[in-house]
């Protein structure tokens, strides 16, 4: 095989978390480790919901050989040169895991190379892109027929995230039983859901004292950023919850943090988090890709979206978030944005919308942390009912492949473009 270039195009930190990993895996295992022979590069692009700190997420992954920051990407779109003034082989392959379907296009054309664009909800550039790995089939009716034959259904990324330990949870013991907190990675997130998981949990040691938690950190933080939104001084919303606030014990092993009330909540910097987390009985999560993390893993669930601060919550993609964070009018546009939101009623956990029904429950609204543990202590207390719940997400998480699926993709479009350049 002549030298080639596998160039992927992503942005925000959870399609770097959950899309990039996966792929990139399966198509060294595709397409072999000789570096000499293919290179894989990662270039991200600007997301609202950025935190920083995706380029470090992405030097975890063996299998990249080069990736360059948003910083530059307007720069590399506009005149085809990176910040390191990368090279590149005269046969390649663009992947789109992320960002606008249209980067994808100019820069697939401008080095000449075929381009694969993953799916997840829209398909657009039909007569540009050479082929598109999709999650459902929908996607391909909604396409121009004369396109369809560029279509492949590979299925959902995001299901396939966990998949390696979605059947391995071990045996669980009501002596010690674990309960996991996800109130999110974003500042957005974490100025609410931080204090009120915290006091849910305060609310739930009370009448279960054996029950240990753990906060999984995501790699976009650092454990003083995240103790930072459990300090009323540092977070006003802390002083809603009495037992909101807590200390950071950062030179324990494993480090945790230690609230006002003597809870303790261990803190795993383990990434992913998936080993950990198979071993939850009950998760209290926010919304976004952890709800198919969890789903994956068919750990139970209780979805939260807090909404003490209207203007607080700006982590919408798309156009959404982009006014949202606009400055000056972005808070006003914020509590717009999301009051329109919640008037409709809708799904928002990924397993309940592959269920197309709620199978995990959803709260939503202005959340008293004393009835949500009230929940959470019904389904601790009562093991058929998680179940039931763990059972049905087995039945809707979705089949393991999609990485390895797109991967095969890629491998076809490279292979063309070998032959129709020999």
């Amino acid at each position: 095989m002549q030298s080639a270039d596998i160039l992927i195009l992503s942005n925000g930190p959870g399609e770097v978390a959950t899309w990039v990993r996966p792929v990139v895996q399966a198509l060294r295992q595709q397409l072999g480790d000789d570096r000499t022979q293919i290179r894989f590069s990662l270039v991200l692009s600007p997301c609202p919901n950025a935190s920083g700190r995706e380029v470090t997420i992405a030097q975890t992954y063996p299998e990249l050989d080069r990736i360059q920051s948003a910083a530059h990407f307007f720069s590399f779109l506009l005149t085809g040169k990176t910040a390191e003034n990368w090279d590149w082989h005269d046969r390649g392959v663009v992947l789109f895991l992320g960002g606008d379907q249209f980067y994808s296009v100019v820069i697939g054309k401008r080095l000449g190379y075929r381009i694969v664009i993953y799916g997840e909800w829209d398909t657009r550039w039909h007569a540009w892109v050479d082929r598109f790995g999709v999650m459902k089939p929908a996607l391909i009716d909604r396409a121009p027929r004369r396109y369809a034959h560029k279509f492949t259904v590979v299925g959902d990324l995001l299901a396939e995230a966990a998949a390696p330990l979605a059947d391995c949870q071990l045996p669980l013991d009501a002596a010690s039983e674990r309960v996991g907190l996800l109130p999110g990675s974003k500042p957005a997130k974490l100025a609410q859901g931080m204090p009120l998981a915290l006091s849910i949990a305060h609310h739930i040691q009370v009448t279960r004292p054996q029950t240990r938690f753990v906060i999984p950190v995501a790699p976009t933080l650092d454990l003083f950023a995240l103790a930072r939104f459990a300090d009323p001084q540092h977070n006003p919303v802390v002083q809603r919850f009495p037992q909101g606030s807590a200390t950071l014990i950062a030179d324990a092993d494993p480090p945790f943090l230690k609230s006002d009330s003597g809870v303790r909540v261990e803190l795993c910097t383990e990434f992913p988090a998936y080993r950990v987390l198979s071993q939850c009985r009950l998760c209290l999560t926010t919304v976004g890709a952890n709800t198919a993390e969890l789903g994956s893993l068919a750990v139970p669930m209780l979805v939260l979206l807090p909404t003490y601060q209207l203007d607080a919550m700006r982590a919408w993609d798309g156009l959404p978030g982009l006014f949202a964070n606009l400055p000056g009018a972005g808070s006003v546009l914020a509590k717009l944005i999301n009051w329109l939101f919640l008037r409709k009623s809708r799904l928002l956990a990924w397993p309940n919308i592959w269920a197309g029904e709620a199978i995990v429950p959803e709260l939503v609204g202005r959340l008293e942390p004393q009835q949500v543990a009230h929940l959470a202590l019904d389904l601790l207390s009562h093991p058929q009912k998680l179940a039931h719940m763990r059972d049905r997400l087995r039945q809707v998480r979705g089949t393991p492949g999609a990485a390895q699926k797109l991967a095969q993709l890629v491998a076809e479009a490279l292979e063309a473009e070998m032959q129709n350049q020999d």
